[in-house]
């Protein structure tokens, strides 16, 4: 998985049926090189020359197969039949059916010498579905034994959020809003920094509440969902004539508000909030959810998953739907008028020479 916060790549292993069963294994988060990081940030938007794309394409593939490599010399017990490749997407506009994974999945294959399923958005998304957020499926799978309703939070270059009620049908997913994204690329624009690490410009800043105002007041709030965002949607709110600490804060603050105006669309409230990816580690960030929300947040790890992990988790329990023939999304989790199934299967060069 290489998630929107830009910040690598990580791998996890996971033993599942692509149904209920779902046992988690070892993990590894491998980052980016920063000059690569900045490769990719450059063809966000997909504006870039197209071989420039493929270029960073091509690496971005590469670096995944090293990942997968030092996964497995970490992990010699771990033996995969499948991996999963979510890619990275450049490009996310479903009202014009466009969503852009970059990723090459016949290299992977190759590389690692496993089948790889790949391209997971582009068939609900041709569908008429938002083709985000995909994780809703693998959080219900783990939720399953738990007292609902619960909220499952991830919190990465962008928020998302799956509503699990009791039924087995009872989920609701969208895109809250800006996760880390915004709070990001205003600290890397002004210190050079790729983070506000632990939250300490947040909770050395002052929130300035006309710029939350305004942000409440974009029209993707009132919105219905499902629903789902490009990273930078939002960029024209980020906030100008403040100091580095109050638009660390103010930033933060709205992340937190989407989540609180996400949560209006709930058919019930949750009794408790867990919350997965990046932004659970940023402690302003949590205080300011438990602050707004009125339901206990925690970090997922309080319900004994992995929090850093649990995306790559994911597109490897979708990859395993995938070849059974079984729904990635539904019309709940992203819009699509039916279930949806997705991916596409890259098989080995070992696979293909023999007809398989």
């Amino acid at each position: 998985m290489s998630g929107t916060s830009l910040d690598g790549v990580d791998v996890a292993a996971l033993a599942t049926d692509g149904r209920r069963c779902a046992v988690a294994g070892p993990a590894l988060t491998v980052p980016y090189p920063d000059a690569f990081r900045e490769r990719l940030r450059a063809i966000l938007g997909a504006a870039a020359p197209s071989a420039a794309i493929a270029a960073v394409e091509a690496e971005l593939t590469r670096l995944h197969a090293e990942a997968v490599a030092g996964f497995r010399a970490r992990h010699p017990e771990a033996r995969f039949d499948l991996v999963g490749f979510h890619g990275h997407t450049i490009l996310h506009r479903p009202a014009e059916r466009r969503t852009w994974q970059i990723g090459d999945g016949a290299l992977l294959a190759r590389l690692v010498g496993v089948d790889v399923v790949a391209d997971f958005r582009s068939a609900d998304v041709a569908a008429g579905g938002e083709g985000a957020p995909l994780a809703p499926l693998y959080h219900a799978a783990l939720a399953v034994d738990m007292a609902k309703p619960v909220a499952v939070l991830n919190l990465g270059g962008v928020g998302n959020v799956t509503w699990i009620g009791d039924g087995a049908d009872d989920i609701l997913a969208f895109d809250t809003g800006p996760g880390n994204a915004l709070i990001d690329d205003w600290v890397r624009r002004h210190t050079g920094r790729a983070a506000d690490i632990d939250g300490a410009l947040a909770q050395a800043g002052t929130v300035s509440a006309a710029h939350v105002a305004r942000f409440l007041a974009h029209p993707y709030f009132a919105r219905m969902p499902p629903k789902s965002l490009d990273r930078d949607d939002f960029q024209d709110i980020i906030p100008e004539g403040l100091a580095l600490a109050d638009g660390a804060a103010t930033l933060t603050e709205m992340s937190s508000a989407a989540v609180a105006a996400a949560a209006r669309h709930f058919p019930a409230p949750p009794r408790k909030w867990l919350v997965c990816g990046g932004g659970r580690h940023n402690p302003a960030l949590m205080a300011a959810l438990a602050r707004l929300l009125p339901a206990p947040v925690r970090p997922v790890e309080a319900a004994g998953w992995d929090g850093d992990a649990l995306e790559a988790q994911a597109f490897a329990y979708l990859a395993v739907r995938s070849v059974l023939g079984l729904p990635l999304s539904l019309p709940a989790t992203t819009g699509a008028p039916h279930a949806v199934r997705g991916g596409r299967v890259f098989p080995t060069a070992a696979a293909r020479g023999s007809g398989g």
